[in-house]
């Protein structure tokens, strides 16, 4: 039994080719089939690594007699929001404005227009969990249409016109001065602290995600500041997670988020993004501590992301599956009669260490996970810590030799610009924090992949890889794509990685803003297939694309001189100062912003034929907001480097700017490293 999915290369659309509902992909075919059979379309959105989508296909896009009432009464429309992250934003805007919530599954009843009208989550085969049964739903929206069909169109006119109004979010119209100040980033520390859990770290109650960007500001406010509280919780909550079950023990790498407030339990899908985003501020707590639990951290999730999630050609795959042989975590869970059989003597210390006891500590199975460091541990024991580490990792060894036979979650092995690019700058970042020449081998590697397989002739970048190059790019593909074209620029000092930076920008600009606000809209402005531009500014689990690109504007502002990119820049902020001040969590990347016009930015620029063996000492210190570029000799196009000479004989001469103003020159790297 076919589908018209089953031409697709999503995995996730895939998984739905050979369903008894007519499953067809959004475009032209389904959406003037629906125009010409005057009947409501019905759009289900999810992706490959999502738990409740593979329940509900099971319950009812499996069930014949529920696909042939669906067949009748409507037309189909399947989507990977990691594929069409735009109709995803769109139509889950409208399922929280009509029900106040939202998640994936995502279905949504729209008029032949593509208009929305009706729409939730999760609905069970029966009416359960408060919820009603999708037969009921199905039933309910069929009778509707056929007989208040006139009621539905206004219902549905009224929504989208609340969308449109939406995308105005109240932006701050007076003067802002006053809230780019110290008293300001202190109150936005204030407030993220006053969301923090300070027994088992991050932020509000459980389910509990990562909320990297709040960590990340508080790492610079420490640095920035002093103020202990901030630098406590950051490190708490990261030594939280890593201890945690939400942290693969055995493999590295880190699943979605945490279903307790302990993060022992995660739903188990590994997502590209995430580990990304944490690889990136455990690289900048590790400049800040020095601390091996963070290196470490570093290592193993790239060596999972190398292992688990990189194509041949040096893509990056999107994510694995919470699931396998149809059961959530089998792949990392363990029984305790397991892990004895294979460990033998060494099964008493290791079940002991990770948490693992008879009856289990999760559903009456066993998640790795930490609840004593290792020195205290070994010392309960009167052992040396180094012995216990060498038993524990032989063990580890064992016990992943033996889960790489078991049978493994569904690889989602689409290749996605943005979250690439999110990869790319991790491994940036990791680099200049550990100095792993690796690390900087793969950043190179793929960026050269990208430009390779999704960049067109004109200039313009499509979104997604798999086989073919498709979809236009949107806003956060092309603002992650900058923000690691300057991070490699940082660790390589080839400028040509700042030139296409430049051009990137000039892109967005040129297609994606809105004139009147100086902000950009998610997609592409010749992009005809959505009922709407809209414009995205909280960060989420991704960063908002305007939020990076506001940062992108204020280096490469510097980098090329370019004032009215600072200008656009500083607007954007300006505009959100207020939201950014009250409600951090949700403005994590706009507080870092803040913090950057308020703090000011570093301009270390190296100048000298040995630039390349300073490179390092800049690198590995933690040195927030900073623009490094160092080159061989003062002839550059590029302002920070144009001018600028080495010492006599060639000595290689350190520079140290703030908006073009320079202190005189240095000549050991140690004098601007004690001032930097």
């Amino acid at each position: 039994m076919l589908n018209h999915l089953i031409h697709e290369t999503s995995p996730y659309l895939l998984q739905h080719a050979h369903n008894p509902v007519d499953w067809y992909p959004w475009g032209e075919e389904a959406l003037q089939r629906a125009k010409k059979e005057d009947k409501p379309i019905l759009v289900s959105i999810g992706y490959a690594a999502c738990h409740w989508c593979h329940v509900m296909e099971r319950e009812s896009f499996e069930n014949a007699e529920t696909a042939a009432f669906m067949n009748e009464h409507f037309i189909n429309i399947k989507i990977d929001r990691e594929e069409r992250p735009d109709l995803d934003h769109i139509y889950m805007d409208a399922v929280q404005a009509m029900t106040g919530s939202g998640g994936w599954p995502l279905n949504v009843f729209l008029t032949p227009d593509a208009k929305p009208f009706y729409g939730g989550t999760y609905f069970p085969p029966q009416k359960a969990f408060n919820r009603p049964s999708w037969m009921d739903v199905l039933l309910g929206v069929a009778n509707s249409y056929r007989e208040k069909k006139h009621e539905i169109e206004s219902q549905a006119e009224n929504l989208t016109e609340h969308l449109l109004s939406s995308n105005a979010f109240g932006l701050q119209k007076t003067d802002t001065g006053q809230l780019l100040s110290d008293n300001t980033l202190q109150t936005i520390a204030d407030n993220i602290l006053a969301q923090a859990d300070r027994q088992w770290g991050g932020f509000g109650r459980a389910p509990k995600f990562p909320q990297t960007f709040s960590i990340q500001y508080l790492l610079r406010h420490y640095h920035f500041t002093k103020h202990r509280p901030s630098l406590d919780q950051a490190l708490l909550s990261l030594d939280k997670m890593i201890e945690g079950g939400i942290y693969d023990q055995l493999g590295g790498g880190f699943a979605r988020y945490s279903t307790d407030a302990e993060w022992l339990a995660p739903h188990f899908e590994k997502m590209l993004y995430d580990n990304a985003l944490l690889v990136n501020v455990l690289a900048e707590a590790y400049q800040v501590t020095k601390k091996e639990t963070y290196a470490r951290a570093i290592r193993e999730t790239i060596a999972f992301i190398d292992r688990e999630m990189t194509s041949p050609e040096n893509g990056f795959y999107s994510a694995l599956d919470a699931d396998s042989e149809g059961v959530e975590g089998k792949f990392y869970t363990w029984a305790y009669d397991e892990v004895s059989r294979h460990l033998a003597a060494d099964a008493t210390l290791f079940c002991a260490y990770y948490d693992i006891s008879e009856q289990g500590n999760w559903e009456h199975t066993n998640i790795l996970r930490t609840l004593q460091p290792l020195n205290e541990f070994a010392a309960a024991r009167q052992l040396p810590p180094e012995q216990v580490e060498e038993r524990l990792a032989a063990c580890r060894k064992k016990l992943m030799e033996i889960r790489s036979e078991r049978i493994r979650p569904q690889l989602d092995d689409k290749i996605l610009l943005g979250w690439n690019a999110l990869m790319n700058t991790a491994l940036s970042k990791a680099y200049a924090a550990l100095g792993d020449e690796s690390f900087r081998e793969k950043a190179i590697s793929n960026m050269a992949f990208l430009e390779s397989r999704l960049r067109l002739a004109d200039g313009s970048w499509h979104h997604t890889y798999k086989k073919e190059a498709k979809v236009p790019a949107f806003l956060d593909d092309y603002a992650f794509l900058i923000q690691a074209c300057l991070h490699l620029q940082e660790i390589t000092a080839d400028t040509g990685y700042l030139f296409k930076a430049r051009e990137l920008a000039n892109h967005v600009i040129g297609h994606f803003e809105e004139a009147d606000t100086g902000f950009f809209f998610y997609t592409h402005a010749a992009q005809q297939d959505v009922i709407l531009r809209k414009k995205e500014v909280y960060d989420g689990a991704t960063p908002s694309g305007n939020a990076v690109m506001a940062g992108n504007l204020l280096y490469l502002s510097i980098v090329f001189d370019i004032p009215e990119w600072q200008e656009r820049a500083v607007h954007l902020v300006r505009s959100l100062a207020n939201a950014i001040t009250k409600y951090p969590t949700s403005f994590g990347v706009w507080a870092s912003n803040l913090q950057l016009l308020v703090k000011g930015s570093k301009e270390i620029a190296i100048v000298g034929q040995l630039y390349p063996e300073f490179l390092r000492p800049v690198l590995e210190r933690y040195i927030p907001n900073k623009v490094l570029q160092a080159a061989a000799d003062g002839n550059s196009a590029l302002p920070l480097i144009n001018g600028k000479s080495p010492g006599a004989g060639g000595e290689t001469a350190f520079y140290l700017c703030e908006g073009y103003a320079c202190k005189a020159p240095f000549f050991s790297i140690s004098e601007l490293l004690a001032i930097v």
